[in-house]
């Protein structure tokens, strides 16, 4: 494995693979309103596409498959559908967790938990028990969860540190806050795809996705099927990523490797 991903001699014609694909599941409302459903319908509809894209990325053999859920900022809606949306999630929670287990997906949910429900906190945290130890695929649903938020509660804790005499504010470097951060134990994201059309990263995932590959698509999030999963890949596929250096300095490098 390598920073720039996964380096394959060919999985159906691709040549490098994300170890972490990040992704804004959008569009599920108009997707809706398109036909004549009600918003929550959209909602519905997409957990079939959450489905097909742990599925891909289970044949890719990606580790971290991050799906932005609710965002801190989605409390603003209209408070039928944020209920709705909660309600759907304790359902997709009791009924997909058998289906990760039998493929060995480990389940992780990063945000701030406060805010929901007892019953619901219990809920997640049974799911994540029924699947840690599996090995494969970590899926991490990203709920009440905010770029701002994440970077603001790892400060905080470094804070509280350099109150308490065990840290010097000095000693803070980029390494420090990011072993803060949510899901600092796994890689940062390789590519971020958005769905919907919209071309912004909605305070998700601030800091991790500083050198992320971003690929916007059309496609309402219902729609976001298994062809247009590929297509992503295959945009990856074709990145240089370079993180800062040349074309010419990433060639060396490259070479060196090789040759060692």
């Amino acid at each position: 494995m390598t920073q720039s991903g996964i380096d394959l001699m060919d999985v159906d014609g691709l040549t490098q693979l994300p170890r972490h694909v990040a992704i804004i599941m959008d569009g599920n409302g108009r997707w809706a309103q398109q036909r004549n459903l009600p918003r929550h319908a959209g909602h519905k509809a997409g957990v079939k596409t959450v489905r097909s894209s742990v599925e891909q990325s289970v044949k890719y053999g990606i580790e971290v498959l991050t799906l932005f859920a609710f965002s801190s900022e989605n409390w603003k809606r209209p408070q039928k559908e944020v209920s709705l949306l909660m309600d759907l999630f304790m359902v997709a929670l009791q009924r997909e967790v058998k289906r990760l287990k039998r493929n060995d997906v480990r389940l992780r949910i990063i945000g701030d938990r406060s805010a929901f429900s007892e019953k619901l906190q219990q809920r997640i945290a049974a799911a994540e028990a029924d699947t840690a130890n599996n090995s494969g695929l970590v899926l991490q649903i990203a709920a009440n969860y905010g770029g701002r938020w994440d970077i603001t509660q790892a400060v905080h804790r470094l804070a509280l540190k350099v109150e308490s005499g065990q840290l010097k504010a000095g000693a803070i470097d980029e390494s420090l806050i990011s072993s803060e951060l949510s899901f600092s134990d796994l890689p940062d994201p390789d590519l971020f795809i958005r769905t919907g059309g919209e071309q912004r990263i909605s305070n998700f995932m601030l800091w991790q996705s500083a050198y992320s590959e971003l690929y916007f698509s059309e496609a309402f999030w219902p729609d976001f099927d298994a062809q247009a999963f590929d297509q992503a890949l295959e945009f990856f596929s074709n990145r240089q990523r370079r993180f800062g250096m040349t074309s010419e300095q990433l060639a060396l490098a490259e070479n060196k490797g090789s040759v060692e």
